[in-house]
């Protein structure tokens, strides 16, 4: 027998927009607008077949033409003729026509059953996979339904579909604040009660999203603004369930809050993290341990599970156990698996709000939504794992307090739990004890070797002893035993002798017992080779090292590095944390410093071992400078590198790398701010910029540069300084320090002049210009930014020749030379667009924007403005995203946009959250307050100016003034 013949593309149509039909993915013409009503008429009847008479009242209504009957069956055979070998899909039957349509071959019928399936997600709880259903229906619109389409049918389909497109954006906004995404709801709901200002149940979306995003004034004031627009245009009160909320938000009910107190600046891309570090291949033991975590992962319903244990030598112990169990596990947690080192035991324990912010990113978070504080993190996080499954392994944990954060807290999920105390107060654990000691009976061991009356006065240094111990029953006994014999000593003396990380091992020892003798049984069975690589890593102060890194440390091609390094995770003397990137526990890397010290020699090689790390990472950092930056010479007056460091295909990969080395090169920063090493540790930081600019870790940015300039200042060395000191004052003026900044970067000036150093003598007065802007001295902006100019250009600097053109622009713009303002940033995007447009191109097309807009030609500005902001969205410059949105929304206003203004205005708002400092905030609250005001939302944007005014006060700023004219009018009434 033969084949059938394979199926030919099948029919699509379209209704929710143009009409449209296609015959796989090639467009079939649809006629003349009366043709396409007969269309659209049949195919809203879902497959159904309409008589004559109906379709003829469908498209002429109560007066048809005479001809009514014969140019229905004409417009009937065009469309039979359109579909040509598909004509069989327009029936003639019963003295009228159907259309008969495959499933998924109409938009309207798709979104109906994107709809239903999202009515049945949301039933069962999952409220994420009912939001993307419900975003997937409203996709499928492509403007105004039945475009362009005559008949009175058509017109009562048309209001139909608008009204039903309203109540599903309703819906999506309502679980949007149900899963905790009420402040990047406000933006969006602010643009939309202004195009449907009687529309209540958007108000009270509205009112619930400002609430939930702790804008309270806001919230009772769009309600005011709701009931006075009501009273006017329809003479009525407003419902009762925003009568009802008003009450509630001014009752401050518990109910009003998000149900698991989240918060989110814009929905995660939902992904399956599978983060678990490899189970040995050979465990073996631990059998009853195995079986009872596993019967408590069996049953879970939101319960935390907690495996409490004192570290093991070499990662044996607690960690192996949790790693195993978990893996057996993974099946029963199908969204995912989440790992994390907390470093507990360690000098500097991983913060819950950088752990937050690295398991957000793994879940599908964007780093321009990940909220700043903890709260706000741990609210979004389990926000985020609402409705899924997905097992978290915390491991080497400090507290309770740390940990608890990190805990899910939703059923379905589960928290594995490692740590060397037993954590008797965290609620619902369940605690397993391996062949350690939890912190009582590690007190009770010391007590009973010291004598209660001696640990009795001091109780809490007691406990300070056995954790420096790390709870190990032999540390535990070596150090009672000294404290023992030594009857002059007070247990806080110990304490305070093992708080000292250089000297812990050498007291955790007495007679023949040794915490060293244990790690020396492995490390004396080290080849030579192992042996060196085992100390010279141990040197890096990072959390962790990457390959590439500890290839440069060792002077080793990362091939041979690798393979070095995998054979001591085989000894368990190295932990593999993720591919290509490795660590050491704390008491190991320790030990580690201690072989180096003592074996290492001559002790030149310790020093040239950690010069070639921060020359790899200086070479690598400069690379990516260079990539964002071309044309600008601060990369030619960086410090010499012998290496070339790594090298990126495109901008995304040179980002990822400089995001995710973050800790690790502030640290390396941190390290090297000493000796020769100085000047180059000071390059690290100008050459990190972005680290700062992004708001990602702006904190430890800023930390590590105060620990540059105390060490330059201290040894007397004037180049290092001044470069720390701009670094400092740009950090200070992004978070509106405006005073701060000024001081750091005349300082900066002060010693570039002095060393002659090209590279503050640029960048320090094209600062103080940019300050001076900000506050409204243009013309010593001017003096200072002409001083920057004629710097930049004696370098040769044409990147930096551009920044200053930029900012002059900006100072012609305040003194009332609009045009002068776009000739000048017409210059500097000129020199941007010649050197090859990359991040910084960004900020000539944001200063040409503003310029435009002074002039009054909006929509060119908003093209300048748009283009601006994608470069920055793409090179993750959240503080530019920012500036750039408050820029576009003062477009808008300016063009009489005020709906427009206001959602682009609250996305600031958003994107600024944490960084950009009170002058910014109040700036852009101000913005939004006019833009409210012109929709007639006085009450809320009152709301707003006051919020600005109280940031204004607080810090002395003159914009108070202008702020308190703006409230006049409520003042005098």
């Amino acid at each position: 027998m033969g084949q059938e013949p394979a199926p030919g593309p099948r029919l699509r149509f379209a209704v929710l927009g143009p009409v449209r039909a296609w015959r796989g993915e090639q467009p079939l013409p649809t006629g003349s607008p009366q043709q396409r009503a007969l269309l659209a008429a049949l195919l809203l009847r879902g497959g159904r077949t309409a008589t004559a008479s109906e379709l003829v009242d469908a498209l002429w209504g109560e007066e048809p033409p005479h001809a009514a009957l014969a140019a229905l069956r004409t417009y009937a055979s065009r469309v039979r003729k359109a579909f040509g070998p598909d004509s069989d899909a327009l029936v003639s039957e019963s003295g009228g026509y159907a259309i008969r349509v495959e499933e998924g071959g109409l938009d309207i019928a798709l979104a109906e059953s994107y709809v239903t399936d999202a009515e049945k997600a949301r039933g069962r709880g999952d409220r994420g996979r009912a939001r993307e259903l419900i975003n997937a229906a409203l996709d499928l619109w492509d403007g105004e339904p039945l475009a362009g389409l005559p008949g009175p049918f058509v017109e009562a389909q048309r209001t139909r579909l608008e009204e039903w497109q309203l109540q599903l954006l309703e819906t999506r906004l309502d679980l949007d604040l149900e899963v905790g995404c009420h402040a990047e709801a406000v933006s969006e709901l602010t643009a939309l009660t202004a195009a449907h200002p009687l529309r209540e149940r958007l108000r009270a979306l509205l009112m619930l999203a400002l609430y939930r995003s702790g804008r309270q004034a806001e919230a009772l004031a769009v309600y005011a603004d709701t009931r006075r627009l009501l009273a006017d245009e329809l003479g009525v009160d407003p419902c009762t369930e925003l009568n009802e909320l008003h009450q509630g938000i001014l009752e401050a009910d518990i109910g009003l809050a998000a149900p698991d107190g989240g918060h989110s600046e814009n929905a995660p891309v939902v992904v399956r993290p599978a983060q678990l570090p490899a189970s040995v291949p050979d465990f073996t033991g631990r059998d009853s341990f195995v079986g009872e975590l596993s019967d408590q992962l069996d049953t879970t319903e939101g319960r935390v599970m907690a495996v409490s244990a004192v570290a093991g030598i070499g990662g044996v112990g607690k960690t192996t156990l949790a790693v195993h169990v978990a893996h057996v596990a993974r099946d029963r947690f199908p969204d995912g698996q989440l790992y994390v080192d907390l470093q507990g035991a360690g000098a500097r324990a991983a913060e819950p709000e950088a752990v937050l912010g690295a398991f957000l990113r793994a879940l599908g978070t964007p780093d321009s939504a990940i909220p700043d504080s903890v709260e706000e993190r741990a609210a979004l996080y389990r926000s985020t794992l609402d409705g899924r499954r997905v097992m978290v392994l915390l491991d080497n944990a400090r507290d309770a307090a740390q940990v608890r954060p990190l805990l899910p807290g939703t059923d379905g999920c589960a928290a594995l739990i490692t740590s060397r105390v037993r954590m008797v107060d965290l609620a619902g654990a369940h605690l397993v004890d391996l062949d350690v000691m939890n912190p009582e009976e590690a007190l009770q061991l010391f007590t009973k070797i010291v004598g209660a009356e001696r640990v009795g006065s001091e109780r809490e240094a007691a406990l300070d002893v056995v954790a420096a111990c790390g709870f190990l029953p032999l540390a535990i006994r070596i150090a009672a035993s000294r404290l023992a014999a030594r009857r002059t000593w007070t247990v806080s003396a110990l304490a305070a002798k093992l708080a000292d990380e250089r000297r812990r091992l050498d007291e955790l020892q007495a007679g023949d017992l040794a915490v060293k003798a244990t790690f020396e049984l492995g490390y004396g069975q080290l080849e030579p080779q192992q042996a060196r690589a085992f100390r010279l890593l141990g040197l890096a102060e990072g959390p962790d090292i990457s390959l590439a890194a500890a290839a440069a440390v060792l002077d080793l091609d990362p091939y041979d590095a690798e393979e070095l390094l995998e054979s001591l995770v085989d000894t368990s003397l190295l932990e593999s944390a993720a591919p290509g990137r490795y660590r050491y526990h704390d008491l190991v890397r320790l030990y580690a410093r201690s072989c180096a010290e003592r074996d290492e020699q001559p002790p030149a090689e310790r020093h040239a071992a950690m010069s070639r790390l921060l020359d790899f990472y200086l070479a690598t950092a400069a690379g990516i400078y260079a990539l964002e930056r071309p044309g600008d010479h601060v990369v030619n007056h960086l410090a010499y590198t012998p290496g070339d460091g790594l090298a990126f295909e495109d901008r995304t990969q040179a980002l990822d790398w400089l995001f995710s080395e973050a800790a690790c090169l502030l640290a390396a920063a941190r390290q090297a701010a000493t000796g020769d090493t100085l000047r180059r540790a000071a390059d690290l930081l100008l050459a990190t910029q972005d680290l700062s600019e992004s708001g990602a870790v702006a904190r430890q940015y800023e930390q590590s540069a105060r620990a540059v300039i105390a060490a330059a200042s201290e040894q007397g060395d004037a180049q290092a300084e001044a470069r720390a000191r701009t670094v400092l004052a740009h950090g200070h003026s992004l978070a509106g320090r405006f005073q701060e900044a000024g001081a750091e970067s005349g300082r900066a000036l002060e010693l570039g002049r002095a060393a002659q150093d090209p590279i503050p003598c640029c960048t320090a007065p094209n600062d103080l210009g940019i300050i001076a802007i900000y506050e409204n001295r243009h013309h010593d902006a001017q003096t200072h930014l002409n001083e920057a100019l004629a710097a930049f250009r004696a370098d040769r600097n044409r990147h930096g020749e551009a920044s200053a053109l930029s900012n002059l622009s900006r100072v012609q713009l305040n003194m009332g030379n609009p045009t002068h303002a776009v000739e000048l940033a017409e210059q500097a995007l000129a020199i941007y667009r010649g050197l090859g447009g990359t991040l910084r191109m960004a900020n000539g097309l944001y200063a040409l924007g503003l310029a435009l807009t002074a002039l009054g030609q909006h929509d060119a500005a908003l093209e300048r403005l748009g283009d601006a902001l994608a470069v920055f969205r793409e090179n993750r410059q959240r503080f530019w995203v920012g500036m750039t949105l408050y820029r576009i929304a003062e477009t808008h206003l300016a063009d009489d946009r005020p709906a427009q203004a206001a959602a682009h205005a609250e996305q600031a708002l958003a994107q600024l959250h944490g960084i950009g400092g009170d002058w910014r905030r109040g700036n852009i609250l101000t913005l939004l307050g006019r833009a409210l005001e012109c929709l007639g939302q006085s009450d809320r944007a009152r709301a707003c100016w006051r919020e600005a005014l109280g940031l204004f006060e607080g810090a002395g700023m003159a914009e108070s003034e202008d702020v308190r004219a703006l409230l006049a009018p409520a003042t005098a009434a």
